[in-house]
């Protein structure tokens, strides 16, 4: 799977509906890195989650804090409970009122000695929920399936809105990057809300019968790596070089960006065999004569020798300067690039940089540039290239001239991915950076009390699905050590994405969506919502929204309120052969399996081994379904819905499609024969 078109598809989402061949930017980032863990900020004696129309947590007790003078005492008066607290050097105070049932509306009312009062009206007690991850997740309900008639029935009142702005930090940040508000229900508020969140909710409130308040906390392309907490992503191990520079540029972006540099150049000599090629290609004194020399920039894909190819591509140009020209610094401006980079000026390492929306500005030192010509060499990992019109590129000198890098660049291909380790992320990048949507946007949730997680995440790190195992795994355990042990979490699993296959094959979206599946079946108090028959070949963000939400309220209704209805999909339970046969049998089946389209169950695999699988038929038989496996007589595993679009016909009959899985193949017992 080309990760840039999965990136470019998963930023930003501006009202497109089809996945375009290249990136399309997203805005800059409110907030890169915060320095200081408690910035100054106006007072504010109710924090930014106790609003007007709020939905705050029954059932457990109740935090409540905020700003005011040092040393001043707050009283809070909230549903017939009062409590009183001082506030520190810092003007911080907190205090917890006792466990409420659901009810309001009720005025929430806190007073500070030092003379702030603050009212809060139509306040509600019930079940607070939150939504995060990347761009299916924030996706808008103007952007999903028959939106208007949905923004037309969106007026419940029972159902309030949180949604928290995007910012990044290096380091954990108290308060949100930008205004938040909880706000009613209604077409207005809802048509800019998460769609899969806000149909979630809206399925579950009437079923939940009391209030439902939403926080959408999520950010388009984000890597999960981005959400786990710096302490977490230590714990895990393997992070130390990316922590460390990320802890290093908190301090000195100039010092953090030297490591990250380092680290980036360290990966393409382990892995670029053109770096150790004699010359080096980018070294000014390579002939490049017999290199492609046509426009690779506005993106690469156009150009067929391109358009299917992933890996590290070499882009080589030279610019011709006077002896003035040349003299002292000058900066290298290769505007967005998709998706890695390594720049070099005249054999000089001159910058490195990550992400698609990032404008690459490298700066040239003095003693750089030379009489004559000078040659710029750019290698890029991953596919993509120079996004920008070749006018935004250019070489800007001491002078202030700026020579523009128009026309032709020399290019040829290196090495292709297939078989590369992933590059690092950029640390302290935005939504791949590590811990700075942690920082930037779980962490200012402080104390809030909420029943339940969803997450809807996977499509950035569909390139590392064995690490997204475990780091599915920490996010979990993460959050519920700020939200509390056993906080419900359901999953969104991947869906379908990409072209449909004729034979089975390698899938990284398919390996992905088997780690969702090992960490919830591992994990307790968690879901599966499967989406693989809601994708879309050519759409990262299949807009059949209302499914997804529905099943992860069929989740909740069933495991949280218990209530008599099937959440779970079918799921494998083992998998075995007798003679010809080989026979899954399933759990979560309702009353019993059933095909859709056709008699027989399609989407399965046997295989011998991971790159030798052949797709067999299945007989459907209540909870089981049996293979023909007369071809496959040493197949030791099965597969089912394994590919990036696979077509799979397997559901309940409550009209759940069966879980994607691959298990092994366990050789039926014989029993021993009876002694006479």
């Amino acid at each position: 799977m080309d990760k840039s078109a999965v990136l470019a598809a998963a930023l930003l989402l501006t009202g497109c509906t089809t996945v375009v061949s290249t990136p399309v930017p997203s805005p800059p980032p409110i907030l890169t890195v915060v320095k200081d863990k408690f910035p100054p900020r106006p007072l504010s004696l109710l924090y930014t989650m106790f609003q007007n129309h709020a939905v705050l947590q029954r059932d457990k007790p109740l935090p409540l804090w905020g700003l005011t003078a040092p040393g001043a005492t707050v009283e809070v008066f909230f549903a017939g409970q009062s409590a009183s607290a001082t506030a520190d050097a810092k003007g911080h105070w907190q205090l917890t009122l006792p466990a409420m049932k659901a009810g309001g509306p009720y005025t929430l009312t806190a007073n500070s000695s030092s003379g702030e009062t603050q009212t809060l009206s139509d306040v509600m007690l019930g079940d607070v929920y939150l939504c995060s991850g990347q761009s299916n997740m924030e996706l808008p309900l103007r952007l999903a399936t028959n939106y208007d008639s949905e923004l037309r029935s969106a007026q419940n009142t029972q159902l309030r809105l949180f949604h928290v702005q995007r910012f990044s930090s290096a380091v954990p940040h108290e308060s949100f990057g930008a205004d938040a508000s909880w706000a009613v229900t209604s077409p207005e508020t809802a048509k800019e809300f998460s769609a899969t969140c806000y149909y979630f909710g809206s399925e579950l409130q009437p079923a939940a019968k009391v209030a439902v308040g939403l926080i959408e906390d999520a950010w388009g392309g984000a890597a999960i790596q981005a959400w786990i907490s710096n302490d977490t992503l230590n714990a895990l191990g393997g992070y130390g070089d990316v922590l460390d520079i990320v802890k290093t540029y908190a301090a000195s972006p100039a010092n953090g960006d030297r490591k990250y540099r380092a680290l980036v150049h360290a990966w393409f000599d382990a892995h670029d065999p053109s770096m150790k090629a004699a010359p080096p290609w980018f070294d000014p004194s390579l002939d490049d004569s017999n290199w492609d020399a046509n426009v690779p920039v506005g993106g690469w894909r156009p150009w067929p020798k391109l358009a299917k190819f992933d890996g590290i591509v070499w882009l080589r140009k030279t610019v011709t300067l006077t002896a003035d020209e040349a003299k002292g610094a000058a900066t290298l401006t290769l505007g967005q690039i998709s998706n890695d980079d390594l720049a070099f000026v005249n054999g000089a390492e001159a910058g490195a940089g990550e992400g698609y929306d990032v404008v690459r500005n490298y700066t040239v030192p003095s003693g750089t540039l030379r009489e004559g010509k000078n040659v710029i060499a750019v290698g890029i990992y991953v596919g993509g290239g120079f996004l920008d019109p070749a006018e935004k590129m250019s070489l800007k000198l001491a002078d202030g001239t700026a020579k523009p890098l128009t026309g032709p660049w020399r290019w040829k291909t290196s090495v292709a991915a297939d078989h590369l380790p992933q590059l690092a992320h950029q640390p302290w990048l935005n939504q791949f950076g590590v811990s700075t949507l942690y920082n930037g946007q779980i962490v200012p949730l402080g104390a809030t009390q909420i029943r339940g997680i969803v997450w809807y995440q996977g499509e950035t790190d569909t390139d590392q699905p064995a690490e997204y195992r475990r780091q599915l795994k920490a996010l979990i355990d993460d959050w519920r050590r700020k939200f509390g042990g056993g906080t419900p979490f359901y999953v969104v699993q991947l869906p379908g994405y990409g072209p449909y296959r004729t034979a089975p094959g390698k899938s990284s979206w398919a390996e992905l969506r088997e780690s969702q599946r090992i960490v919830v079946a591992a994990t307790p108090n968690t879901g599966l919502a499967v989406t693989t028959d809601l994708g879309v070949p050519d759409n990262i963000h299949p807009q059949m929204k209302q499914d997804v939400g529905r099943r992860l309220a069929l989740l909740a209704r069933q495991q949280i309120y218990g209530q008599p209805v099937e959440g779970s999909s079918p799921t494998p339970v083992a998998a075995s052969r007798n003679g010809k046969t080989v026979t899954v049998i399933f759990d979560h089946v309702a009353k019993g399996l059933e095909t859709r389209q056709w008699d027989r169950a399609i989407g399965f695999s046997l295989c011998e081994a991971p790159d030798q699988c052949g797709y067999v038929d299945g007989i459907v038989t209540k909870d089981r379904v049996t293979l023909d496996a007369a071809h496959h007589p040493k197949a030791i595993s099965v597969r089912f819905c394994w590919a990036d679009s696979p077509l799979c016909n397997l559901v309940s009959s409550e009209g759940l499609p069966a879980v994607p899985f691959e298990l092994p193949i366990a050789a039926k017992k014989k029993h021993p024969a009876k002694q006479p």
